[in-house]
Protein backbone atom coordinates (compact mmCIF):
# COMPACT_ATOMS: atom_id res chain seq x y z
CA UNK A 1 0.00 0.00 0.00
CA UNK A 2 2.84 2.38 -0.71
CA UNK A 3 0.68 4.36 -3.16
CA UNK A 4 -1.88 5.35 -0.51
CA UNK A 5 -1.44 8.17 1.99
CA UNK A 6 0.44 6.94 5.06
CA UNK A 7 -1.69 7.25 8.22
CA UNK A 8 1.26 8.51 10.31
CA UNK A 9 2.57 11.06 7.81
CA UNK A 10 -0.81 12.15 6.40
CA UNK A 11 -3.39 11.47 9.14
CA UNK A 12 -5.82 14.02 7.68
CA UNK A 13 -6.77 11.48 4.99
CA UNK A 14 -8.04 9.07 7.66
CA UNK A 15 -9.32 11.45 10.34
CA UNK A 16 -12.84 10.46 11.48
CA UNK A 17 -13.21 8.00 8.58
CA UNK A 18 -14.65 5.25 10.81
CA UNK A 19 -17.43 7.53 12.08
CA UNK A 20 -18.05 8.90 8.59
CA UNK A 21 -18.34 5.36 7.20
CA UNK A 22 -21.02 4.61 9.79
CA UNK A 23 -22.96 7.79 8.95
CA UNK A 24 -22.64 6.98 5.25
CA UNK A 25 -23.98 3.48 5.91
CA UNK A 26 -27.04 4.92 7.71
CA UNK A 27 -27.61 7.42 4.87
CA UNK A 28 -27.28 4.68 2.23
CA UNK A 29 -29.59 2.34 4.14
CA UNK A 30 -32.32 4.99 4.16
CA UNK A 31 -31.88 5.54 0.41
CA UNK A 32 -32.00 1.78 -0.29
CA UNK A 33 -35.16 1.40 1.79
CA UNK A 34 -36.80 4.29 -0.06
CA UNK A 35 -35.78 2.90 -3.46
CA UNK A 36 -37.07 -0.54 -2.43
CA UNK A 37 -40.39 0.96 -1.34
CA UNK A 38 -40.70 2.68 -4.73
CA UNK A 39 -40.14 -0.69 -6.42
CA UNK A 40 -42.85 -2.21 -4.19
CA UNK A 41 -45.26 0.52 -5.30
CA UNK A 42 -44.32 0.08 -8.97
CA UNK A 43 -44.97 -3.67 -8.74
CA UNK A 44 -48.45 -3.10 -7.27
CA UNK A 45 -47.17 -4.36 -3.90
CA UNK A 46 -46.06 -7.73 -5.30
CA UNK A 47 -42.51 -6.77 -4.34
CA UNK A 48 -43.58 -6.77 -0.68
CA UNK A 49 -43.87 -10.56 -0.84
CA UNK A 50 -40.18 -10.85 -1.74
CA UNK A 51 -38.99 -7.90 0.37
CA UNK A 52 -35.69 -9.45 1.56
CA UNK A 53 -34.65 -10.39 -1.99
CA UNK A 54 -35.86 -7.05 -3.33
CA UNK A 55 -33.96 -5.08 -0.67
CA UNK A 56 -30.81 -7.13 -1.27
CA UNK A 57 -31.01 -6.64 -5.04
CA UNK A 58 -31.76 -2.91 -4.89
CA UNK A 59 -28.96 -2.42 -2.37
CA UNK A 60 -26.46 -4.38 -4.43
CA UNK A 61 -27.28 -2.52 -7.65
CA UNK A 62 -27.26 0.86 -5.83
CA UNK A 63 -23.85 0.23 -4.27
CA UNK A 64 -22.21 -1.08 -7.45
CA UNK A 65 -23.64 1.73 -9.60
CA UNK A 66 -22.76 4.57 -7.24
CA UNK A 67 -19.29 3.27 -6.35
CA UNK A 68 -18.44 2.57 -10.01
CA UNK A 69 -19.54 6.10 -10.99
CA UNK A 70 -17.70 8.11 -8.37
CA UNK A 71 -15.79 5.75 -6.10
CA UNK A 72 -18.35 6.39 -3.36
CA UNK A 73 -21.99 5.77 -2.56
CA UNK A 74 -24.24 8.80 -2.14
CA UNK A 75 -23.84 8.42 1.62
CA UNK A 76 -20.06 8.43 1.32
CA UNK A 77 -20.22 11.52 -0.87
CA UNK A 78 -22.50 13.22 1.67
CA UNK A 79 -19.97 12.69 4.49
CA UNK A 80 -16.93 13.41 2.30
CA UNK A 81 -15.38 9.94 2.00
CA UNK A 82 -14.35 8.03 -1.11
CA UNK A 83 -12.89 4.61 -1.82
CA UNK A 84 -9.48 4.14 -3.43
CA UNK A 85 -7.62 1.05 -4.64
CA UNK A 86 -4.12 0.05 -3.55
CA UNK A 87 -2.61 2.46 -6.10
CA UNK A 88 -4.72 5.41 -4.98
CA UNK A 89 -6.99 5.24 -8.03
CA UNK A 90 -10.77 5.48 -8.03
CA UNK A 91 -12.77 2.28 -8.29
CA UNK A 92 -13.78 0.89 -11.66
CA UNK A 93 -16.87 -1.27 -12.20
CA UNK A 94 -15.02 -4.54 -11.49
CA UNK A 95 -13.62 -3.32 -8.19
CA UNK A 96 -16.99 -1.78 -7.25
CA UNK A 97 -18.59 -5.17 -7.91
CA UNK A 98 -15.95 -7.01 -5.87
CA UNK A 99 -16.19 -4.55 -2.98
CA UNK A 100 -19.99 -4.73 -2.94
CA UNK A 101 -19.89 -8.55 -3.07
CA UNK A 102 -17.48 -8.58 -0.12
CA UNK A 103 -19.71 -6.19 1.81
CA UNK A 104 -22.79 -8.30 1.02
CA UNK A 105 -21.08 -11.51 2.18
CA UNK A 106 -19.94 -9.78 5.37
CA UNK A 107 -23.48 -8.58 6.06
CA UNK A 108 -24.86 -12.08 5.43
CA UNK A 109 -22.48 -13.66 7.95
CA UNK A 110 -22.70 -11.65 11.19
CA UNK A 111 -19.36 -12.81 12.59
CA UNK A 112 -17.61 -11.46 9.48
CA UNK A 113 -19.40 -8.13 9.89
CA UNK A 114 -18.34 -7.91 13.54
CA UNK A 115 -14.74 -8.63 12.52
CA UNK A 116 -15.00 -5.98 9.80
CA UNK A 117 -16.34 -3.34 12.21
CA UNK A 118 -13.60 -4.11 14.75
CA UNK A 119 -11.01 -3.80 11.98
CA UNK A 120 -12.45 -0.42 10.89
CA UNK A 121 -12.29 0.84 14.47
CA UNK A 122 -8.77 -0.43 15.18
CA UNK A 123 -6.75 -0.33 11.95
CA UNK A 124 -4.63 2.71 11.10
CA UNK A 125 -6.43 3.21 7.78
CA UNK A 126 -9.92 2.32 9.09
CA UNK A 127 -10.07 -0.65 6.71
CA UNK A 128 -12.74 -3.29 7.03
CA UNK A 129 -12.40 -6.96 6.12
CA UNK A 130 -13.32 -6.43 2.47
CA UNK A 131 -10.90 -3.50 2.25
CA UNK A 132 -8.06 -5.61 3.64
CA UNK A 133 -8.77 -8.47 1.21
CA UNK A 134 -8.98 -6.14 -1.81
CA UNK A 135 -6.25 -3.75 -0.69
CA UNK A 136 -8.66 -0.81 -0.75
CA UNK A 137 -9.21 2.08 1.62
CA UNK A 138 -11.74 4.79 2.41
CA UNK A 139 -10.22 8.26 2.70
CA UNK A 140 -11.46 11.78 3.24
CA UNK A 141 -12.33 13.27 -0.13
CA UNK A 142 -11.30 16.82 0.60
CA UNK A 143 -8.33 17.22 2.84
CA UNK A 144 -7.80 20.55 4.54
CA UNK A 145 -4.06 20.91 5.00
Amino acid sequence: MTHLPHPDRQPEFYQSVAAKRFLAWVFDTVIIILLSLIVVLLTAFVGAFIWPLLYLTVGFVYRVATIANGSATWGMRFVGVELRDAYGARFDTGLALAHTAGYTISMAIPVLQVISVVMILTSARAQGLTDMVLGTVAINRRVLA
